[in-house]
């Protein structure tokens, strides 16, 4: 993630693991650089440690071994594009010194991550000291999931020595300043994707085939940002040509409040749409990830990198929390990074200047919500909503962000967000669709409708229009917008290049399609429909009002053009997960009303778990339930919502028996079913020691049959008999 204190991002170099050690559930995880501690035991399913280096009083190996022992599967992560790595930058590795292979920006100033940690040009010494220097010792040691983490490179890097040599070995021609041209910026950023690329390759395949020699089937994941993000923020990486590498196993979904808060354009205004944002992110990395069969982890982080104060943490991280949720194909989820700097570090305290810890409400209503996460289920259910409109998009959005050429901008992405945010904030749940994965027949399954623009990137294949046609004539409908006249229009590409003389590629895809190279309007094309609309998206956002033409096209082509039906428009999304309820309601619509779920529901965005008749949602909320309506079985005992994990459940005619751990130095509040009403002073609740809790708050309540507890935590486990 990006901006993490250089505490949190520590050295890798190997990691001793029984390898003997049992197959755990996989479903949840966290990433620390500590050893274990009381105040940040998660329980999630997964530790992935970050960093092998030892520290003054503690070796790697001691380091992990504490998670080990607390029951933890032990996953392992480092940077691929920067790192403590002293040995490689100053010549312990290979006898030579290569902090020269920093990122370097035109001014020729390095572009730092940390002290002594610069971002990497990935030639070829780094990526032999990653395989070499790292992968070997780690696989070695016994670790057989990896993760490589941000694969970055800046779009205003591309001036050092280093860089220079690998454009003249790439292209076959010298080097050439990105800020002079156009072209010379496209060229630039699409050599910064091979290079992560082949280094993502080269080090993946590397891990495989030595963890096969070990007799270790060694997995790989990609913790990354969303490629809305990277383009966002103008960094360019591999993103989704990655999901087809055989050496990797997965990703990890970067996106948290620190993302999402990326301020953005819709209708003439320029704000912070977090919920909406991250919603959009999430979705890029579902179609980046899915029809490739790739294991997703969600990451959301209930703090983030720059400092706040605990209140606006607090509904961001609901905002982000929900936007994953309703991604009901999606069940595997980070659940935070870094707890020691979300349960040690003090935040500031909302219109003071006093700072504190997590507050008691926040960490007992944070650990509920991760808790959710460790029973969230799969679901076939659907967001509701219209689900068939999808936009293109693909890993050259990254190559044209960064310098302006020409006077063409794009602010805040907007030609991304023009074609996106006017269809979600109606409550219609857009898709996005990855060119990268258009050979994937599950890439545009469902889409009726898909909309697509170069006005913000370029087809790196001529394949992505030959599938593009195929799907048109076969009766998809295709909305095309953009004026073509950016200046990335004539770069040296495949479209102009080899015998092809296009102007412009869509000249190439409207050729495929039969339609004019200046074509505006509605079109014909087999089965399909072909809608042309000479605006960039970009108008669609950075003007007032803008959008309801575009809005208008899209609703002709789904129930015109597509005959799909009628293209609902509302102000939310909601799913049904198993017995959660998931509910997010858009402001910026000329709907106002809330939404309201009928009960008995308990809701968990509330650190009191009060049962509501009903809950109402109001615009610019969202709202997480557990719907009582939904259980299965009203006579079997059960912990329905806990700020703590539950083991060892054991249940007979008359009682019901439980362990919880959690945090120490935090609260546990839960919501028990109980098939009838405790007996009075029947309720045991004891620490590891035998002790008897004290201070424990107890409240039934008969209209819903569940009962309310309240005790201060242990990692150590506090067990609870319950007799009726």
């Amino acid at each position: 993630m990006k901006r993490v204190p250089i505490f949190f991002h520590c050295l890798c170099i190997a990691y001793a693991v029984n390898a003997q050690q049992p197959v755990l559930k996989e479903k949840t995880a966290f990433q620390t650089s500590s050893a274990w501690m009381p105040e940040i035991d998660v329980r999630s399913d997964i530790a992935i440690i970050y960093g092998a280096n030892d520290r003054s009083r503690q070796t790697f190996e001691e380091r992990v071994r504490s998670w080990r022992e607390r029951g933890y599967n032990t996953h392992f992560m480092t940077g691929i594009a920067w790192g403590q790595y002293g040995d490689y930058f100053f010549g312990k590795w290979d006898g030579q010194q290569h902090l020269g292979v920093g990122q370097v920006q035109q001014n020729g100033d390095t572009i730092w991550h940390g002290h002594n940690m610069p971002y990497i040009v990935p030639e070829r010494s780094f990526v032999e000291y990653m395989k070499k220097g790292v992968i070997k010792k780690v696989i070695d040691a016994g670790i057989s999931s990896i993760y490589l983490e941000e694969p970055e490179f800046w779009a205003r890097a591309g001036y050092s020595a280093v860089f220079k040599k690998e454009w003249q070995d790439y292209y076959g021609f010298p080097w050439r300043p990105q800020h002079e041209s156009a072209e010379n910026t496209y060229l630039s950023n699409k050599l910064k994707y091979h290079m992560y690329y082949n280094a993502i390759k080269e080090v993946s395949d590397y891990a495989k085939a030595y963890g096969k020699s070990k007799g270790v089937n060694v997995k790989v994941y990609i913790p990354t940002h969303s490629l809305v993000n990277y383009s966002s923020w103008k960094i360019v990486s591999p993103e989704a040509s990655l999901a087809s590498l055989p050496g990797i196993d997965g990703y990890i979904a970067q996106v948290w409040t620190g993302t999402s808060r990326e301020p953005v354009y819709y209708n003439g205004v320029q704000k912070e749409r977090v919920f909406e944002n991250a919603f959009l992110e999430y979705g890029s990395m579902v179609s980046m990830t899915a029809p490739t069969g790739r294991k997703l982890f969600f990451l959301t982080d209930p703090i983030e990198d720059w400092p706040r104060d605990w209140s606006d943490y607090k509904r961001n991280y609901e905002a982000t929390f929900t936007a994953e949720l309703l991604y009901p194909m999606v069940a595997d989820y980070e659940v935070m990074p870094w707890p020691e700097r979300i349960y040690t570090r003090p935040y500031k305290v909302a219109n003071s200047d006093s700072s504190v810890l997590i507050p008691r409400y926040y960490s007992t209503q944070m650990q509920i919500m991760v808790n959710a996460l460790n029973n969230m289920p799969l679901s076939d259910n659907r967001v509701s909503g219209v689900n068939g409109i999808g936009v293109l998009m693909g890993n050259s959005l990254m190559f044209q962000r960064f310098p302006t050429h020409n006077g063409f901008e794009d602010p805040q992405f907007s030609n991304f967000y023009g074609q996106t945010l006017p269809l979600l904030k109606l409550g219609i749940p857009v898709q996005t669709v990855h060119m990268e994965n258009l050979a994937y027949a599950a890439s545009l399954k469902g889409i009726k409708v898909l909309v697509m623009s170069y006005s913000n990137m370029k087809p790196m294949s001529a394949d992505v229009h030959q599938q593009l046609a195929a799907w048109v004539k076969k009766g998809g409908v295709l909305i095309y917008c953009g004026r073509d006249d950016d200046p990335y229009q004539s770069v040296m590409e495949w479209w102009n290049t080899k015998g092809n003389q296009y102007k412009a590629p869509s000249e190439h895809l409207f050729k495929l399609l039969g339609i004019k190279a200046d074509a505006g309007g509605s079109f014909k094309a087999g089965k399909g429909m072909v809608y042309v609309m000479r605006q960039h998206p970009k108008e669609f956002v950075m003007q007032a009002g803008a959008g309801s033409q575009y809005v208008n096209l899209v609703k002709e082509a789904y129930e015109k053009g597509a005959a799909a039906g009628k293209l609902e428009m509302k102000n939310n999304l909601y799913v049904e997960r198993g017995p959660y309820d998931i509910i997010a309601v858009m402001d910026e619509n000329m709907e106002t009303a809330p939404y309201t779920v009928k009960g008995p529901v308990i809701d968990l965005f509330n650190p009191t778990l009060p049962v509501l008749k009903e809950k109402v949602v109001t615009p610019g909320t969202q709202a997480l339930l557990y719907n009582l309506n939904r259980v299965a079985n009203r006579k079997q005992p059960k912990v329905l919502a806990a700020a703590a994990r539950i083991y060892n459940e054991q249940a007979t005619a008359g009682s019901y028996s439980f362990v919880a751990k959690s945090p120490v130095k935090t609260l546990n509040a839960m919501r028990v079913l109980l098939p009838a009403a405790p007996l009075a002073g029947s309720t045991v609740v004891k620490n590891s020691a035998g002790e008897t809790l004290k201070d424990v708050k107890t409240e039934w309540d008969a209209d819903s049959g569940t009962y309310f507890m309240e005790f201060e935590n242990s990692p150590e486990g506090i067990s609870v008999q319950i007799k009726w």
